[in-house]
């Protein structure tokens, strides 16, 4: 053994944390306690998701190409489960060398920011459910779902991604680690509050159609549409949506309260309680709408002109 390997050995062995190097930290020379999530990630079940996703992008991605519509649809499912194949890449690589501060912060970043895509996929569908049900049934015009929740994620993307680069720039435990903490906080919060109004808005559209079927029959419905509202493709697509967005919303909640008790919090350092409500309810949300995926539920008694409808 050299002399400088020899001295920094004796340095990583001292009790005291704050003398240690990550870089060349190893099993032997360093205390789990002394890493990121003071756990060693679990490499069966960070690879399974990995696996999952990598599955569910390419699913994404053929469906976009075979239905040829729901682009926007396509493209923000796409890049979210892009997101959540790097971010458990990440957390893959941290299973080899849990003190390393480049993985974490892969991991951190792109799991923070991936279901803000995914979020965005579902903002596109509510315009087309409303124009197939009938425009009168809506508070607002079809097209402004999405003009309205498309700005407020970006917004929440936005932040989440400048805290991410603030975090992965700092040196843990300063005040512009806990200030790119804070701002990806922020960001969490800014889209619980849309998924908020969204679910709002879509529970609103459901009850006023329902009041008005119940006084004018199917007259409150728009015909030109009859045959999609029937098939089980589109039904099926309908409890999906609900279902993913569910789903996300319950993550991104369980994220802000992980984040919120900071880097060294008792949720951070819960791999199985990360594993069921990050990466289990993630899962779950992109394979619902793979097996329901729009551009496909909408094809039987899709009317090409619903574009022009929306306006």
């Amino acid at each position: 053994m050299s002399l400088v390997a020899a001295v920094a050995t004796t340095l990583l062995r001292r009790d005291d944390p704050m003398k240690y190097d990550p870089e060349l930290c190893t099993f032997e020379t360093c205390d789990i306690e002394w890493s990121f999530y003071r756990y060693r990630p679990s490499l069966a079940a960070n690879a399974t998701l990995t696996a999952l996703f990598a599955i569910s992008l390419i699913a994404y991605a053929i469906q976009g190409v075979m239905s040829k519509r729901f682009y926007g649809f396509s493209i923000a499912m796409v890049l979210g489960t892009i997101c959540e194949c790097l971010g458990y890449v990440g957390r893959i690589m941290m299973w080899n060398n849990p003190w390393k501060e480049v993985p974490f912060m892969i991991q951190i970043c792109c799991l923070t920011i991936g279901p803000a895509f995914l979020a965005a996929g579902i903002y596109f569908c509510l315009s087309r459910i409303v124009t197939t049900f009938g425009r009168e049934n809506s508070r607002l015009g079809p097209l402004w779902y999405p003009r309205i929740f498309i700005p407020c994620d970006v917004l929440s993307l936005a932040l989440q991604g400048a805290g991410g680069g603030i975090a992965s720039t700092a040196v843990a435990g300063t005040s512009a680690a806990d200030l790119g903490k804070n701002i990806m906080i922020a960001g969490l919060v800014s889209q619980v509050v849309t998924l908020g109004a969204f679910i709002i808005l879509a529970i609103d559209f459901s009850l006023r159609t329902l009041r008005r079927m119940k006084s004018m029959g199917e007259g409150a419905l728009d015909p030109r549409h009859a045959a999609l509202r029937r098939s089980f493709a589109f039904r099926g697509f309908l409890v999906a949506l609900s279902v993913a967005t569910l789903l996300i919303f319950t993550r991104c909640v369980y994220r802000i309260a992980e984040l919120s008790g900071g880097w060294d919090g008792h949720l951070m350092k819960d791999e199985p309680l990360f594993i069921a409500l990050e990466g289990g309810l993630i899962v779950a949300a992109v394979f619902a709408l793979n097996l329901f995926n729009p551009g496909l539920c909408f094809r039987e008694g899709y009317d090409k002109t619903l574009s022009e409808e929306m306006k």
